[in-house]
């Protein structure tokens, strides 16, 4: 399993390769280190997020989001442009088109597991149906969470 994350007191970025062995993630750049517990993997499957310790985690594709908006924005500009030109059967072709290509990158694609609270990607790995997909409430919760958990600290200082 490759697990991606981001050191949580120097934000660098850190990629590490996990098997069913115990391991320490360190961060090479400072003097943080986390011990992935025994509890925490069962059989190459995630329980929690590995880097943080959260329970909550959820479902995505694996794709880049940069790539996929790019490929709408074209297919929305070629298929605008053949409208204008006053050919709607290339127009809704071209649409056509692009949608079909979108279900095949859909079905093609692997998920990845990430971590509501350290947006921690586990890739790579066998899981259950037991994560789902995206929730925008849970998400809120922890930004909210974040947000005053920076607050409490920057008022300590």
């Amino acid at each position: 399993m490759h697990l991606s994350f981001y050191c949580p007191v120097c934000q660098r970025p850190i990629r590490v390769e996990i098997s069913d062995k115990p391991i320490c993630l360190q961060c090479q750049h400072c003097d943080w280190s986390r011990q992935v517990q025994p509890a925490d993997l069962d059989n190459n499957k995630p329980l929690r997020c590995l880097a943080c310790g959260n329970d909550d985690l959820w479902k995505q594709k694996d794709f880049p989001q940069r790539l996929g908006l790019f490929i709408v924005i074209l297919g929305a500009l070629l298929s605008s442009i053949a409208w204008a030109q006053y050919w709607p059967r290339t127009a809704i072709g071209i649409l056509m088109g692009f949608a079909l290509v979108d279900l095949l990158l859909y079905t093609l694609m692997k998920d990845v597991l990430v971590c509501y609270r350290c947006q921690a990607s586990h890739r790579r790995t066998t899981y259950d149906t037991d994560h789902p997909r995206f929730e925008l409430e849970l998400a809120e919760r922890y930004r909210q969470e974040a947000i005053r958990l920076k607050k409490s600290t920057e008022s300590k200082r």
